[in-house]
């Protein structure tokens, strides 16, 4: 049985023109060998599988060939081309960083470095991953590669060019290696395809250049993943089943969705989905790039971004067509956000699910409330409401304003009391609307009307009744209230006056003592909201407050934590007995 050999290695490039994706790199390449003008360091960076370590090496082949061609290609039939085809040649070294990165392994290196060439003109040193180098090691590179033996040439590459040392990065020619386009490797896994026997699909191909992410190792592992799945005849369908990917087609019609503002269709898509095993990350991800998609799609200028086929580059085309510039802008906001909050989210499909809702209200109008549904259905169920509403005579409105403006006179400074628009009451009647601001949110609106009633019934049974009746144990429940609602930046007198006991001296008087004079004078500063607050909460507008400064007699020392046990003690016959049956001590 024949070896297997995995496309990534089989058909790995061996000469600068077989390189994909690079063009200018390897032009530059080629033009130094032609010419002989070599550097002696270079350091080849970019992200995974793009090529960095194959043109190393083809470079190294071509530096050392005898008779190089006009385009300063290897030719393959000198010795030294053929020692380093079969993997023989003595000229070429490669190191890996990742596992020989200590200053012994460095120093072997340098060893080397000494011994000229047995055949062909240089040796090449490839050191792979150099940014996994210690800092002690690239110290002891430092000499050599700034000043190296005539016949050495050092190769350095690396996915991770800001961990190396500026020092080591001044030293090279620096060489920036791209991320592959999805065009370019459908093209090159297309000749694989051909070269193996296999049938294909270009959608498929596309999906497996997308997964890739940049990199043509990538796309060749992925390749060999998917040709034995489908063996031999690689389909959209089945490549998609095999990576685990999710249908572009579930994209479009979730924006078609929104577009019509049909919720419900779309909540059930996302269950379909999600019962298909993938994450709402996922899918959120996956629309977010839709959509920047169907974005660039609206301007011919910023279409050529697109890195997909010229089939699906028509369907986004179509789709940003009907797309609105500001929904598409507003659905990537959203989508952000949700991706931001999705890690922190206790339920991750709940926010997903509002994500969406929220998309597919995005072209709704103002009055609208959600899926479905027509503005004018709903104005039509609150037309018997409007004909309900009455407008108020002149005079009673006249009087109802007279009578809150007296009452708002004697009540400017208070902590929550009720408060009621006087606007609500013009003066001439007029004809009433009833404003659907958002309809959607009707639960909210219902809230809002009972409150607004419960604060005018409350507004009309004060006017009805303003001398009420309280005791000492409601003037006290209420005074506690009032010092729980106080703002915060009043926390320390509040806390102060919650240890206060107000009392009743003469029916509606009140009489509050303040331990000191500093109290006193902080409690004066606040009287007015005091007074209007107890005014308020007690529903009597004849209330006085005094505030008295206690006499030296009235004072009680304050009891430390010792003497207000032994106090408890001598006051509880049943706390004595229990403490001296457990001999308990106050620690």
């Amino acid at each position: 049985m024949e070896e297997y050999i995995v496309s990534a290695r089989k058909y790995r490039p061996m000469s600068f023109e077989s390189v994909v994706g690079q063009p200018s790199l390897t032009t530059t390449l080629k033009n130094a060998v032609k010419s002989g003008k070599l550097a002696h360091a270079y350091l080849f960076c970019g992200p995974r599988g793009v090529g960095k370590t194959t043109c190393a090496r083809i470079f190294a082949k071509a530096i050392n060939c005898g008779t190089p061609t006009e385009d300063g290609e290897a030719c393959n039939h000198c010795e030294s081309c053929e020692a380093f085809n079969e993997q023989r040649s003595y000229n070429i070294f490669e190191l890996d960083a990742a596992s020989n990165n200590s200053v012994e392994n460095i120093k072997t290196l340098m060893e080397q470095t000494r011994i000229p060439p047995q055949v062909g003109k240089y040796k090449v040193f490839i050191i792979d991953e150099v940014h996994m180098l210690s800092t002690a090691a690239f110290n002891a590179f430092l000499k050599t590669l700034e000043e190296p033996p005539a016949h050495v040439i050092f190769i350095l590459a690396t996915t991770e060019k800001h961990k190396i040392l500026p020092t080591i990065i001044s030293r090279c020619q620096i060489y920036d290696f791209e991320r592959m386009n999805v065009p370019n490797i459908v093209n090159h896994l297309k000749m694989v395809a051909e070269k193996e026997g296999i049938d294909y699909e270009e959608e498929a191909l596309n999906v497996i250049a997308e997964k890739a992410d940049g990199g043509m190792r990538d796309a060749l592992s992925i390749f060999d993943q998917t040709a034995s799945f489908c063996q031999g005849n690689i389909t959209y369908l089945k490549v998609i089943e095999d990576l685990n990917v999710l249908d572009s087609e579930n994209y479009f019609n979730i924006i078609d969705l929104s577009l019509r503002n049909q919720t419900a269709d779309i909540m059930v898509l996302l269950n379909n989905i999600i019962n298909k095993g993938f994450d709402g990350s996922h899918l959120i991800s996956g629309l977010a790039a839709h959509v920047r998609n169907v974005l660039m799609a609206k301007d011919e200028r910023s279409i050529a971004l697109l890195e997909t086929s010229n089939r699906q580059m028509e369907k986004y085309k179509e789709q940003a067509a009907l797309c609105p510039i500001h929904f598409l802008y507003k659905a990537l906001k959203i989508m952000n956000d949700c991706d931001i909050n999705y890690r922190q989210s206790s339920n991750k499909r709940l926010l997903v699910e509002l994500t969406l809702i929220q998309i597919a209200q995005i072209t709704q109008e103002d009055d609208s409330p959600g899926a479905g549904r027509s503005p004018k259905r709903l104005k039509s169920l609150f037309k018997k409401l409007t004909k309900n509403v009455q407008p108020k005579a002149a005079s009673q409105v006249a009087a109802e304003r007279s009578t809150l403006t007296a009452r708002s006179q004697s009540k400017k400074e208070t902590w929550d009391v009720p408060k009621t628009a006087v606007s609500d009451m013009v003066a001439e009647p007029k004809r009433q609307y009833i404003k659907l601001e958002s309809v959607g949110f009707s639960f909210n609106r219902l809230r809002k009307e009972m409150e607004n009633s419960q604060h005018r019934t409350e507004e009309e049974r004060m006017q009805t009744d303003e001398r009420q009746m309280f005791d000492e144990a409601k003037l006290l429940m209420q005074w506690r209230a009032m010092c729980n609602r106080m703002p915060k930046q009043m926390t320390g007198i509040a806390a102060r006056m919650k240890n206060m006991v107000p009392t009743i001296t003469e029916f509606p008087h009140i009489e509050v003592v303040a331990d000191n004079e500093m109290l006193l004078e902080q409690m004066k500063g606040i009287k007015n909201k005091i007074l209007n607050t107890l005014i308020a909460d007690l529903h009597n507008a004849d209330i006085q407050l005094n505030l008295l400064l206690a006499k030296a007699e009235e004072l009680k020392k304050p009891l430390s934590k010792k003497e207000t046990f032994e106090e408890m003690m001598r006051n509880n016959p049943a706390l004595r007995k229990l403490s001296k049956t457990l001999d308990l001590e106050l620690n």
